[in-house]
């Protein structure tokens, strides 16, 4: 009998094994080439091995930088200084608490905000008096959504700012669809509402308040805001039509810092 080093296939581990001499395992060989034989078997799964074992160690920084990006697009809010703009406040303009919402009026994702989680916040926190809420214009998506800012500009010298609002988010067509923002289709809606559309008309042909409009965009740029809706609530970003519970927790947090 004698001993010779088998390779363990499942564990890479060189390990004894007796054997019948008489009956060898590979008799055309002596132990010399028997051993070069073994040493390049090991050769070959010490690399696999090691290959391995740098894949591993290399996933887990790319684990990390995962982490590191969604941290970047959830960071811990810090506040903005963020002006009020042109338009007028709704609710208690001493309230303890300011939101302010960067919309685009043709905006989806503000149109949704607007329905299912704006009457919330109004009821509990505007109406109420512990929140005054703003609307500033970030219009971005093309020359249908800076005529949409302009009218509401119009609008707002007839008093009838929040109004013409409304309609732009209640009567929002597809994205793709801009038939409805022309001059004489805007001017219709406005006497709709009540206002005086010579007037109306006028104003927007102006373009008077494209000034007004181009600020509110450029304000909101130098804020951070890169999509709509982004609302500031004392100045915390927040991104997007979020649950209302998103809104109640950082309202809730800044009413109990004021109080």
């Amino acid at each position: 009998m004698a001993r010779v080093n088998k390779i363990n296939k499942e564990s890479n581990v060189v390990t004894d094994l007796t054997v019948d001499v008489k009956r060898p395992l590979l008799p055309k060989f002596g132990y010399t080439q028997i051993l070069v034989v073994l040493l390049v078997v090991s050769s070959y799964f010490l690399g696999v091995y090691n290959a391995q074992l740098k894949d591993l160690q290399g996933s887990a920084p790319a684990v990390q930088g995962a982490n590191a990006q969604a941290n970047i697009v959830s960071p811990t809010p810090g506040k903005v200084n963020v002006g009020l703009g042109y338009y007028p406040v709704l609710g208690n303009k001493n309230a303890k608490v300011t939101v302010v919402e960067f919309g685009d009026l043709r905006c989806p994702f503000c149109e949704q905000l607007y329905n299912n989680v704006e009457p919330q916040i109004m009821k509990d926190y505007v109406d109420t008096g512990k929140v005054k809420f703003v609307f500033r214009n970030y219009a971005f998506l093309g020359p249908a959504s800076t005529l949409a800012a302009n009218a509401v500009a119009c609008a707002n010298e007839q008093g009838k700012f929040w109004d013409m609002e409304n309609y732009f988010y209640k009567n929002q067509p597809s994205e793709t669809d801009t038939s409805m923002y022309t001059v004489d289709n805007l001017t219709q809606v406005a006497g709709t509402l009540g206002m005086d559309t010579n007037q109306f008309q006028s104003c927007l042909n102006s373009t008077k308040y494209s000034t007004q409009v181009a600020t509110d965009l450029s304000d909101g740029q130098k804020a951070g805001v890169s999509g709509t809706p982004t609302l500031f609530i004392d100045g915390i970003p927040v991104v997007g039509a979020q649950p209302y519970s998103a809104f109640k927790t950082i309202i809730d947090q800044e009413l109990a810092k004021n109080s």
